[in-house]
């Protein structure tokens, strides 16, 4: 049974020489206390040593990512063809695996082997003979140092640090160049102000002064190059007739020496522009199509790197950068930001204020799937940048014309939004019409009859031809009585109507006279008493 050690300096083979050892994984420890316990326990049978660095490097790489190099599949093969054995005890289970798919070698890797490497490890001076203590720790710094190296070479997180640094160096350019223009203004403005209102290009501005110098000069100089006729026009009648103050010409070389200053930072920033470009089209092509450069260059800034911006969904993406107004939103329970770097896009800039957010939303949604493709796809082209761009314009478009479209029939006028008015219908039920009365029978509770009352309907055709005379005389009689006992009620309610008139002025005089004789006897009462009053007090 042979054991894989692998060390900075080579593939080291050891064969065991008592396999019950590994039995007793607890005390293996005490049997590697002394170098002389551990040859007893293991002999070095092969040592393959690394030609240089470079060789060492991709043994190391091959190992981390657990697959087998050319060196030692040489000497693994030196071993199977040179003694036979049946197993090979490796501290790592992936190389294991493919040892034993390439050379079909069993190989084992468990606890026990685990703690027999550890021991090793502890006597490996003394077992490895020939290989110093400095020379080994030398070359373990030196394999680490260009691990490392080849590590972050070839991560994929650091593969857009450059488009990160760029746009930040970007950022403060544009900081320093506003700096440097704005003390240009004011300097230069105390010999010659009107020339900052006519002139508002910085640039413009900056290669006048350093083309004229004082503004006696600026008739006599030939301005074509750098303004239009009209401006150079303007230029020279306002240089006649300033209000500014003389300056000598100590003061115009420094302040020409600023603006070599400003044109190179210019310059220089262009050039930084172009590769930013550049790189952000190697990058990611789709990402760049639809937010563009310099707004994808400060999300994968912001993010770290494209792969973690690739992590975040869209509702982050949307909101990136305005993290403080969100959580300040939050706090105070108020409306949340709608957009952050993203606002800065062309697509949202062209937007009305009320569609901003809902075109943020859209493109934030694309700018993640986009960022996706960028991160992980594989032969990445921008179709897909070009076809979100044109939905998210036509998007666009549809939301600033009121999405509107056009009825069939209307020619050119376009359909208007009305909106839908209910219209309630009360039905009420009639109560004549649900009669259990023969058919000839009705309730009319329009003309005041009660529901029991019956009423004749008007005979039919059929009816009057059926009926004989004796019944039509029959109804005439009944007719006739009932209209006389009518009249005889009318009368005698007439009569007693007439008699309660009668008696009503009778009862009112007797009513008259019955109050005044009461007041009367009142009156009479406490004279009697007076006149008895006053005989008891004589007697």
């Amino acid at each position: 049974m042979f054991v894989l050690y692998e060390t900075p300096a080579g593939y080291a083979i050891f064969k065991l020489l008592d396999e019950k050892k590994l039995q007793e994984i607890d005390n293996l420890y005490l049997e590697f206390e002394s170098p002389e316990k551990a040859n007893k326990v293991v002999k070095l049978k092969h040592f393959e040593k690394f030609a240089d660095t470079t060789e060492a490097l991709s043994a190391a790489t091959a190992a981390v990512e657990g697959k087998l190099s050319k060196p030692l599949k040489k000497t693994l093969k030196k071993l199977v063809s040179d003694d036979v054995q049946n197993q090979l005890l490796v501290a790592d289970a992936k190389l294991g695996s493919a040892i034993k798919d390439k050379l079909a070698l069993q190989c084992v890797s468990n606890t026990a082997v685990q703690e027999l490497m550890r021991c090793i490890r502890s006597q490996s001076e003394s077992l490895l003979s020939g290989l110093p203590k400095k020379e080994m720790a030398a070359m373990a710094l030196g394999l680490a140092h260009s691990l490392s190296r080849y590590k972050l070479k070839f991560s994929p997180d650091k593969i857009d640090t450059m488009i990160v640094q760029a746009q930040c160096l970007l950022d403060d350019l544009d900081k320093e160049l506003n700096n440097y223009m704005m003390r240009a203004r004011e300097w230069y403005g105390w010999h010659f102000p009107e020339l900052g209102k006519i002139l508002t290009d910085n640039i413009a501005f900056i290669k006048t002064i350093k083309l004229v110098g004082t503004r006696d000069n600026m008739a006599t100089t030939d301005l074509s190059d750098i303004l239009p006729d009209e401006l150079e026009e303007k230029v020279k009648e306002a240089a006649e007739i300033s209000m500014g103050t003389e300056i000598s010409e100590e003061d115009i070389v420094n302040i020409q020496n600023l603006c070599d200053e400003i044109l190179s930072i210019n310059e220089y920033r262009t050039h930084l522009y172009d590769y930013l470009k550049t790189r952000m089209m190697a990058m990611a092509p789709n990402l760049t199509v639809l937010v563009g450069e310099t707004i994808g260059a400060r999300l994968i800034a912001h993010a770290g790197s494209l792969v973690n911006l690739a992590k975040h969904p869209a509702s982050t993406v949307q909101i990136l950068g305005a993290e403080k107004a969100l959580f300040r939103a939050l706090k105070t329970k108020k409306d949340t930001p709608k957009y952050g770097i993203i606002f800065h896009a062309s697509l949202i800039g062209s937007a009305s204020a009320k569609n901003k957010g809902k075109i943020s939303r859209s493109l934030a949604a694309k700018a993640s799937l986009a960022t996706r493709v960028d991160a992980f796809g594989e032969d990445v082209t921008m179709e897909l940048g070009t076809e979100h761009r044109a939905k998210l314009e036509m998007r666009l478009r549809m939301l600033e014309e009121g999405n509107l479209s056009r009825l069939s029939g209307t020619g050119k006028a376009k359909s208007k939004l009305e909106k839908y008015h209910s219209k309630s219908e009360v039905k009420v039920f009639k109560i004549g019409e649900d009669s259990t009365l023969p058919i000839g029978k009705k309730r009319k509770l329009s003309e005041g009859i009660e529901i029991g009352d019956e009423v004749e309907d008007e005979p039919s055709d059929k009816s009057i031809a059926g009926e004989s005379s004796k019944t039509k005389k029959k109804k005439k009689q009944k007719d006739v009585e009932s209209a006389q006992a009518l009249m005889t009620v009318k009368t005698e309610d007439e009569e007693i109507v007439h008699t309660e008139k009668k008696k009503k002025p009778q009862e009112a005089e007797k009513a008259l006279m019955h109050e005044e004789v009461s007041q009367e006897e009142i009156t009479e009462t406490p004279k009697s008493e007076k006149k008895k009053k006053k005989k008891k007090s004589k007697e």
